[in-house]
């Protein structure tokens, strides 16, 4: 997976190339997004996922959709327009936001002629930065754990979901490079199996041993001394270190707090969101019924017309967050105090 593009932009500026997340593991596809309406579609439908690699497909749409915008006066308002249209596909992921504000900013007071260049200069800094991250993350992340460590993981925040190593997989991918030999569980994530098609897909590939398991088996497995720690992403930390991921990722962490066993958050600091005050503030995102009763199957799995919950997200609160690992450094609770030190003053 290494050598392999999760999203870039296209050689001629023209589009946004990714791989179509949604056919993995079965079948290896790229698209060229060169609109609005195929990015936007791209986040929502999760052909493009992670916070990272979201982040990056805005900063890279930003650009693209720049260059299609008549040089008029209205250049700007459509620049910005055009942007709260991408944040709304998926308005739990900090990055998304925080790349599409960084363009902005880039863009304010131009006209297009003199915008295009900035733009460009912009969204390729995104990428950049967040290769640098994922790799300091994962160096700071192989000093929590030891050869031969079992570890948890919880949907996919590797290559995949990045630009790079990603951010709770980076630590075991570049364990590996190093010589590592790391015993994964990996948690299937229903319902949209993150885990079974993305995680278990990337770390198979790169020589890492590697069991799926169901999501349900993970307390058994911490029960009977087999995971040393539990490695997730995340989407959004909120300033108190309430922390935002994929659907079950609570449960994760009530069952390693119980057991004694560490859990560890990984994300860049872009992640952190310190205008938002708690896990209560953050909007969670719910999303269709057929996710759970139809998708991935031969057939539906529930009764017609049932009612579904399918919530993306929920909020892992703090106290059950053993340390949050970023590219400056280890945050420890009480994190209203580590977050702030370390990322308060950018």
């Amino acid at each position: 997976m290494d050598k392999m593009f999760t999203v870039r932009l296209s050689k001629d500026g023209q589009a946004v190339e990714i791989i179509d997340q949604t056919l993995l593991p079965n079948e290896v596809k790229f698209l060229r997004l060169e609109s609005a309406e195929s990015v936007y579609e791209a986040i929502y439908e999760l052909r493009v996922r992670g916070a990272p690699a979201i982040g990056i497909a805005a900063a890279f749409g930003m650009y693209v959709l720049a260059g299609q915008i008549p040089d008029n006066d209205v250049f700007y308002a459509e620049l910005e327009r055009l942007g709260e249209y991408l944040i709304s596909s998926r308005p739990t992921a900090v990055n998304l936001s925080f790349a599409v504000k960084r363009m902005l900013s880039a863009a304010e007071g131009c006209g297009k002629e003199a915008a295009l260049p900035r733009l460009y200069e912009e969204c390729n800094a995104i990428y950049g930065e967040d290769r640098a991250m994922c790799r300091a993350i994962a160096e700071n992340g192989l000093t929590l754990v030891r050869d031969g460590n079992g570890i948890l993981t919880h949907c996919n925040a590797g290559a995949l979901a990045a630009s790079e190593y990603g951010t709770g997989l980076g630590t075991l991918l570049l364990g590996k490079e190093r010589g590592y030999n790391f015993k994964v569980y990996s948690d299937e994530t229903r319902p949209l199996l993150q885990g079974a098609r993305l995680t278990a897909f990337e770390l198979f590939n790169a020589g890492i041993d590697v069991t799926l398991i169901c999501d349900s088996a993970a307390s058994m497995l911490m029960k009977e001394g087999r995971i040393n720690a539990c490695f997730v992403g995340c989407d959004r930390v909120a300033a108190n270190g309430d922390v935002a991921n994929k659907i079950g990722t609570r449960s994760v962490a009530v069952n390693a707090k119980y057991h004694g066993v560490p859990f560890y958050v990984f994300c860049p600091g872009s992640t952190i969101d310190f205008g938002c005050k708690n896990g209560a503030d953050i909007v969670i995102e719910e999303r269709l019924p057929e996710e759970i009763t139809t998708k991935f199957f031969a057939k539906p799995t529930a009764p017609k017309g049932v009612k579904c919950f399918n919530p993306a997200f929920d909020v892992t609160d703090a106290e059950l967050v053993t340390a949050i690992v970023t590219e400056r450094g280890i945050c420890r609770y009480p994190y209203t105090k580590s977050l702030a030190g370390m990322f308060g003053g950018n």
